[in-house]
């Protein structure tokens, strides 16, 4: 029976392969991977992703203050319409954001062939 038995050993197989990093190249700089791009371009999307978050915390303590305002009105038509114009006003500005994210995309997908191409751009340096 003995000759039915095959020995392994993890040594003389490649089982397990290479490894490569899941990140994309334009976010690879602030992991410390070499020739990959980074520096004004990471700098940029990441304050233009943190203005696009402050808004929309702007725009939900906005939506609270004007409930907040609408209930405690009393009755006032003054307070009331103070109130619906901050909620129109509030919801103006979402669309506004979200529809920017929306033409990025459709010209990003017109123009270069990728959807994404706006929202994530990759530059290329001297070592790709």
């Amino acid at each position: 029976m003995s000759f039915l038995v095959q020995r392994v050993f993890a040594q003389a197989s490649d089982i397990v392969g290479e490894i490569t990093s899941p990140l994309p190249g334009s976010y690879g700089s602030a992991f410390g991977t070499s020739g990959s791009p980074g520096g004004i371009i990471l700098f940029l999307t990441n304050v233009i992703r943190l203005i696009f978050v402050m808004a929309g915390v702007y725009a939900l303590i906005n939506f609270i203050m004007a409930g907040y305002q609408y209930m405690s009105a009393g009755g006032d038509s003054k307070v009331l319409s103070s109130a619906w114009a901050r909620i129109w006003q509030t919801l103006l500005g979402l669309i506004v954001i979200v529809s920017s994210f929306v033409l990025a995309a459709i010209f990003g997908q017109l123009i270069f062939g990728r959807a994404d191409f706006i929202l994530n751009p990759v530059i290329y340096g001297p070592n790709q």
